[in-house]
């Protein structure tokens, strides 16, 4: 099959993919969706630019996706508003079994938002979205009518809101407090801290789950001078593990969405999803000393 050629590939070809290959002493983290108790991988992929690519990418995607899969991931969230990346996920998709598909509406208009909900679910090849989100919240008392009934009938699993912004973060409260939903997407990094006091408290009294965006804030707190040693007391090996191990610490967080077309990063990702968690001491004291590293 064409995935496991993309799989032996890696394993020929890339070095530290040999630990896959040769099997990880961890397993990646579960957490439940409150709603449910259905529990999926702490680690997800977003696709926000780097899904959005032409046919002759579709090859480096797919050793991604196949990496992801083999390291235990399943959520895959994207959005009409991410160019093409809905259907580049759809034709890859077969690369990660029992995919957990989440993607977006983002439009205006109940008889718009059918339409660009039906046609998401053409580009990912999916007869049920796992869960359908009201993108920035743009015209979301209209979008969220709509999702119930989808629901009702089994075309989405799960419903939810997103924002990327701060903020946003008071109409997102409102929107938690007063509707029955079941994600709520939002930002959270070391940064950008603010919804581990205004938001995760909410999602835990109203048993929502919480997709993390903007974990690494565009790219900007990875791209930084060497790791420091003091890295390693935190059971990590790269800055992207540090920095979501940090966000995983939060208990209420459900699953983080870092974006990435590059397998090496992919792996430093996911390594942040195995092993031990951080408790709330150890957790503030990282985020300190990451600070004052910047």
């Amino acid at each position: 099959m064409e995935i496991e050629r993309d799989l032996l590939e890696a394993c020929t070809n890339t070095r530290s993919w040999s630990k896959v290959c040769a099997g990880r002493n961890e397993t990646m983290i579960e957490r439940p969706i409150p709603k449910s108790g259905e529990t999926i991988p702490a680690i997800g992929l977003g696709t926000w630019q780097t899904f959005d690519a032409s046919e002759r990418e579709h090859p480096a995607l797919t050793a991604v996706l196949t990496r992801f899969a083999a390291l235990g991931g399943r959520v895959i969230d994207s959005s009409p508003m991410y160019g093409r990346a809905e259907e580049v996920v759809g034709a890859l998709r077969s690369a990660v079994p029992q995919p957990f598909l989440a993607t977006k509406v983002w439009t205006r208009g109940r008889k718009e938002g059918i339409a660009q909900m039906n046609r998401s679910m053409q580009l990912l090849r999916a007869t049920t979205i796992d869960l359908m989100q009201i993108h920035n919240l743009v015209d979301w008392q209209t979008h969220l009518a709509t999702l119930r009934e989808w629901k009702a009938e089994g075309r989405v699993r799960y419903i939810g809101i997103t924002h990327y912004t701060v903020g946003a973060f008071a109409q997102l409260e409102q929107i938690m407090r007063s509707e029955e939903i079941d994600f709520v997407q939002l930002p959270l990094s070391v940064a950008v801290p603010d919804a581990a006091t205004r938001l995760l408290p909410i999602a835990k009294e109203y048993g929502i789950a919480v997709l993390v965006n903007r974990p690494f804030e565009e790219g900007a707190l990875v791209k930084r001078k060497s790791l420091p040693s003091w890295a390693a007391d935190y059971g990590a090996t790269s800055w992207s593990e540090l920095l979501l191990r940090w966000i995983l610490s939060h208990e209420e967080v459900t699953c983080v969405i870092p974006a990435t077309a590059n397998p090496e990063h992919l792996e430093e990702n996911m390594r942040a999803g195995e092993g031990r968690l951080l408790d709330a001491r150890e957790r503030n004291a990282l985020r300190e000393k990451i600070l004052r590293s910047a």
